[in-house]
């Protein structure tokens, strides 16, 4: 098989919005595929009628679209072996199904879900290993299904496990793997709706579809020697299977909300950059060496390889993630980033403050900001404080910021102090030339002037103006900020300080 002949898939079920693992996935077929010159298909697993969510197909795709996972075959874009939606290909399922049935591979199930809980109940009581099934359909006469048939009870189809030896293959990332027959269940092919499970569904469409290489998580495995039996007795030549590791938390238990475990659309409404959480989501599991940690797109293509997935789990760091966001941010010119930024801080501002928000503006914001960036939006914090971009920066943008007096007052600074600092530079900047430069050359000497140390002097005029003991360089800020806006702020601050006396 020639590299070209490469067709893989991204199987989603629209159970859920996508989430890491889903687009890790995604995103190590579409790798694979597009450094093989190969195809890329994504096949909507619908069948779960019950589990399926509004909206969730369209989220899946716009997840895709955003990381610019494009597909060769699939919704929207049609291919020769569709339809790409497995509800819209259920008579291919049930005629499959009643072929392994006239074939003995297979065998009609009337056993009730409450018959099946009170199996599983007693062998619990027992202590034995719990089984799905006890087979005890599988020898009915044909006058027993006829008795069952009567009563208008309408079966499952279950597949026929052979009863003694084992399934072997070889896993392209965990090597030999080999199953014993009698640890595995009669498992359903189709159920009593006529809708099939994931077992059969998938193996008739990667077969149907031509499917070479099975990319998915590691939480399949244990399905693969069923699906190679099924293929086995439908006449099928099996894919080659790669089970890619799982990723775990930073404190190594299965990954969850709690450790930023998002879908990925919320990530990308939280103001990361697709470029970012592509890089991210492909060192999941995947290296090119022990040190390189930022590649492009066209680099992973380039560099990307089954044989360097790892076999260990991956670790999901969410500092990592951010760090990563930071680098990719400062990489933007500032038109770039200006226009990347605007949306969300037309998201994220108070209401109070009065849009359109002007572009150049914030163009000239950026520079001041860039370096403690590390979204565009609002993330979570560990303690569910929501931090970054417009709420750390909005100083610039609201009328007055909210002052805390022991902010003002910093560690050292007495009331008086304090209010004796203002008022002398509201006079120095009433006539004073707003640039950088020309407000450190009048207030640096007035701090030593007024017997203040520098630090505490421009302490407590970073309050004044924007609220926040952090911000970006004082003197850069208050220019952008203007003299109006400034001296405005400061009265407001002195007002604070002497309603306290």
């Amino acid at each position: 098989m020639s590299e070209s002949d490469v067709r893989v898939r991204f199987a989603p079920s629209p159970t859920g919005y996508p989430h890491v693992g889903n687009i890790r996935t995604a995103l190590f077929n579409w790798l694979f595929a597009r450094h093989s010159s190969g195809s890329f298909i994504v096949r909507i697993e619908d069948t779960d009628v019950n589990r399926k969510v509004k909206g969730a197909v369209e989220a899946i795709l716009d997840s895709l679209r955003w990381l610019g996972i494009d597909w060769d075959e699939g919704p929207e874009v049609g291919g020769s072996y569709g339809p790409y939606f497995q509800s819209q290909r259920l008579d291919i399922y049930q005629k499959t199904a009643q072929h392994l049935l006239a074939e003995g591979h297979a065998y009609p199930c009337y056993c009730s879900e409450e018959r099946l809980a009170q199996m599983r109940a007693e062998m619990a009581q027992r202590k034995e290993s719990i089984r799905s099934y006890d087979r005890r359909c599988r020898n009915l006469t044909r006058e027993e299904r006829a008795k069952f048939e009567a009563q208008g009870i309408v079966p499952v189809i279950r597949f026929k496990i052979p009863l003694e030896g084992q399934t072997r293959f070889n896993d392209m990332i965990k090597g030999d793997v080999a199953f014993d027959n009698s640890t595995l269940d009669d498992f359903v092919l189709l159920k009593s709706d006529g809708y099939p499970t994931y077992h059969l569904a998938n193996v008739i469409d990667d077969h149907l579809m031509k499917i070479t290489h099975v990319l998915r998580a590691d939480e399949w495995l244990s399905s693969t020697p069923r699906h190679l039996l099924l293929y086995s007795a439908l006449g099928y030549q099996p894919p080659l299977f790669a089970h890619l590791p799982m990723i775990l938390g930073t404190d190594r238990s299965k990954l969850s909300k709690r450790h930023g475990a998002t879908s990925i659309i919320e990530y990308r409404d939280r103001g990361y950059l697709p470029q970012a959480m592509m890089n991210f989501l492909a060192l999941l599991g995947w290296s090119l060496d022990d040190h390189t940690e930022l590649f492009s797109k066209e680099e992973l293509v380039q560099h990307f390889s089954i044989e360097r997935i790892s076999k260990t789990s991956a670790i999901f760091n969410l500092d990592k993630l951010k760090w990563m966001n930071g680098v990719y941010i400062r990489n933007f010119s500032t038109d770039a980033l200006t226009d990347r930024l605007l949306p969300f801080l037309d998201r994220d501002l108070p209401q109070s403050v009065k849009r359109p928000l002007s572009r150049e503006y914030v163009r000239q914001i950026i520079p001041l900001i860039r370096e403690r960036l590390t979204t565009l939006g609002k993330v979570e914090s560990a303690t569910g404080a929501m931090a970054e971009a417009a709420p750390l920066y909005d100083f610039f943008f609201v009328d007055e910021p909210v002052y805390d007096t022991r902010l003002l007052l910093g560690k050292k600074l007495t009331r008086e102090d304090a209010v004796r600092g203002l008022e002398a530079a509201l006079e120095r900047l009433q006539a004073l030339p707003f640039d950088a430069k020309s407000l450190e050359d009048a207030l640096r000497p007035l701090a030593a002037g007024l017997g203040l140390k520098a630090g505490d002097f421009f302490g407590l005029l970073r309050v004044a103006v924007t609220g926040r003991t952090a911000a970006p360089p004082l003197f850069q800020t208050m220019e952008a900020l203007g003299q109006e806006r400034c001296l405005k702020r400061i009265k407001a601050a002195l007002k604070k300080l002497q309603d306290k006396r």
